[in-house]
């Protein structure tokens, strides 16, 4: 249960009212995640602005790449509610439950490329030792295994982006919706 007060869509009134219609109207549903900013509605369309440039805009990161990505962040934070959402998200791409599955427990057994290995590596680390870059260059792996400084950046730029969002998520108590996002358009 949540821990502050959301405005449910049957009860929006105004602006609010606006930004959930058209939520419902481009996303197929409206998230937990939008709902527990109901008391700054301009939140909501900022939120949903940056989610939507880092992880749809055109980069060298796909888009199944930087969904592995939210779903290691989420997993090393024990945020259920942004691992099991970016996880459907990232089983459209994967097709294969066992993968998923087995990003979510350890997935430094997973069967996957160098690069994207790093990919997974980094965002665990920074997530969990963001001070570590302190003593040793974070980026220089991804770099080792040819991302570019586009790509790195877009990489920083998603666990910053769900670093923040679980924390939101964990502290004010959102809950997973009944069908657990699964309809929800990625």
């Amino acid at each position: 249960m949540s821990r502050i007060k959301v405005i449910q869509h049957e009860d929006a009134e105004g602006k609010l009212k606006e930004i959930y219609d058209g939520i419902v109207e481009s996303r197929g549903q409206l998230a937990e995640v939008l709902k527990i900013q109901s008391l700054r509605p301009e939140s909501i369309v900022k939120h949903v602005d940056l989610y939507m440039e880092i992880m749809f805009t055109r980069s060298e990161l796909s888009r199944a790449q930087r969904e592995m990505i939210a779903v290691i962040v989420s997993i090393a934070n024990k945020c259920i509610y942004c691992a099991t959402h970016h996880g459907n998200a990232l089983y459209h791409y994967w097709k294969d439950e066992e993968k998923l599955k087995i990003l979510k427990t350890n997935y430094q057994v997973l069967a996957i490329s160098e690069k994207e290995m790093a990919l997974c590596d980094f965002a665990h680390l920074l997530t969990l030792h963001p001070e570590a870059n302190n003593k040793t260059d974070l980026t220089e792996n991804l770099r080792n295994t040819g991302w570019s400084d586009a790509a790195i950046l877009d990489a920083t730029l998603v666990v910053s982006y769900f670093n923040f969002v679980n924390r939101m998520v964990l502290t004010l108590g959102v809950e997973l919706e009944e069908d657990e996002g699964k309809n929800y358009k990625y």
